[in-house]
């Protein structure tokens, strides 16, 4: 038995605006050393910690992470639409294991998830791919949220339970470093918008409409014609030198409110990072063979590929 981890930063411009220069070239470059790890570790258990963009997890019962059972896609900006081959088996018993070690976590049986779990997926795993995955909802948008020492805790739950399944297993971790777009806030917003939050239901069309729109801006800014907050790379450092370090400590001191401030308004999809490589403490001291970094002014984003295992 053993652990591992694969992160990736996913955003709506991955795969659909090209950054310039070699950037993306570098980009697949280090996915496909993360896929050479991925096949080298043979995982019998696929983990995906993601968040949501208010499509499938909405304030109608929001929770703080959510495992799921059955799950389907939305296949937003081109992930896999439709049925999720999901181990259910697997995710009931990683429910239980994780409650019983006091982290209320909920569970899912018709769960829906968007590019926050899917990109990360089809990127390292391939669309064509037979292994089933177990996806987490880990909260980072829908305000307010947990203090970031119940991240750590939870993923360490994940851990402890992973390990007692006896199994090679895979924690993939899906969220963008520092990067701030719009994104909508309950408070304050006007009653439509709150309506949206609540229940959200668009045709196909309406979807790719807006898909288009969010594409198109970050395709201006590429090109030099529209403008996004910029992105804070010594945060980027800050962050994964503390997953190179493989001491989680300082996570329960980092404050929400100025992670925002820091980071950005989408900052907290790193969550899912401190949520997987928590994990993969619990087997105890691990190295990274694959740990890339690259600030994509372009998209206004930094943006990482990493993987680790047990040392």
């Amino acid at each position: 038995m053993s652990l591992a981890v694969a992160a990736l930063s996913h955003a709506p411009s991955f795969g659909n605006v090209d950054p310039g220069g070699t950037t993306l070239a570098e980009i697949m470059a280090g996915i496909q050393e993360v896929r050479a790890f991925i096949e080298r570790f043979a995982p019998e258990v696929v983990v995906v910690f993601g968040p949501d963009h208010f499509n499938g997890q909405l304030y109608s019962s929001i929770a703080p992470w959510v495992i799921g059972a059955q799950a389907e896609g939305i296949g937003d900006y081109g992930t896999t639409e439709g049925f999720i081959n999901v181990d259910g088996e697997t995710a009931r018993q990683l429910h239980a294991a994780v409650l019983d070690q006091g982290i209320d976590i909920a569970r899912s049986e018709r769960m829906t998830v968007d590019h926050g779990v899917m990109q990360p997926v089809d990127f390292l795993l391939g669309k064509s791919h037979t292994r089933p995955i177990v996806p987490v909802f880990v909260n980072a948008i829908a305000f307010p949220l947990t203090p970031m020492k119940r991240v750590r805790e939870m993923g360490e739950a994940f851990g402890k339970a992973a390990l007692q399944l006896g199994k090679r297993v895979l924690f993939i971790a899906s969220g963008g470093i520092s990067h701030s777009p719009p994104i909508p806030r309950w408070e304050g917003a006007p009653p439509e918008l709150k309506a949206r939050l609540v229940s959200y239901a668009p045709t196909r069309e309406e979807r790719r409409t807006r898909e288009q729109a969010i594409v198109d801006a970050i395709q201006r800014i590429a090109d030099g014609k529209g403008s996004s907050a910029p992105l804070n790379e010594a945060w980027d450092t800050l962050l994964l030198d503390t997953f190179r370090s493989g001491d989680l400590s300082p996570v329960d001191t980092w404050d929400n409110d100025q992670f925002v401030i820091d980071g950005g308004s989408a900052a907290h999809e790193m969550r899912t990072w401190i949520a997987a490589y928590a994990a993969l403490s619990t087997a105890g001291k691990y190295k990274l063979p694959v740990d890339r970094y690259w600030a994509v002014k372009s998209w206004g984003a930094g943006f990482a590929v990493q993987a680790g295992c047990a040392a």
